[in-house]
């Protein structure tokens, strides 16, 4: 896939971050393999040596450049040809609190038991409540703070 460059915030030899290009979510970087394997144990060892201190590094730049309250981090989907790829999802109170504002998000709470949970939401709920509303939805909620092009530029800096 062709990644625009204004998207690009690092490149490596085995490794693009670039940000997400369908999520409106300021912040939401993807770690992704240059190698076109969809596995771990695919990558040649230099790969998986740089990919640790990258995640790293990259988690360093945009705790300091965003401040999120929570930073996920995660390898998801299945799409036949994607290389292996990482989210980095940067979730913000303003972003929790829109989550707790939908009511339609409130029928996740009839799964699993709230007297055992840890916390009233969770990293998955977070997350779908992302995907599906800065990144599929034709009208994404308001962002509060700085848009792409200026976070882009902060995490690159950065790193």
């Amino acid at each position: 896939m062709d990644t625009p460059g204004e998207y690009i915030v690092h490149e490596s030899e085995h490794w693009i971050v670039n940000h997400h290009l369908t999520s409106r979510l300021p912040g939401y970087l993807m770690l992704g393999s240059r190698a076109p394997v969809d596995s771990l144990a695919d990558l040649p060892d230099q790969a998986l040596a740089d990919m640790g201190r990258l995640m790293a590094r990259l988690q360093r730049a945009m705790e300091q450049a965003l401040a999120p309250k929570w930073l996920y981090i995660g390898r998801f989907g299945h799409v036949p040809g994607c290389p292996l790829h990482f989210h980095f999802i940067p979730v913000h109170d303003w972003v929790e609190a829109l989550f707790w504002a939908d009511e339609r998000y409130r029928a996740l709470q009839q799964f699993g038991s709230l007297e055992h949970a840890l916390s009233k939401t969770d990293g998955a709920e977070l997350t779908l409540f992302v995907w599906r509303e800065f990144g599929e939805s034709p009208t994404p909620p308001k962002v509060l703070g700085r848009g792409i092009p200026e976070v882009i530029a902060a995490v690159r800096e950065r790193l």
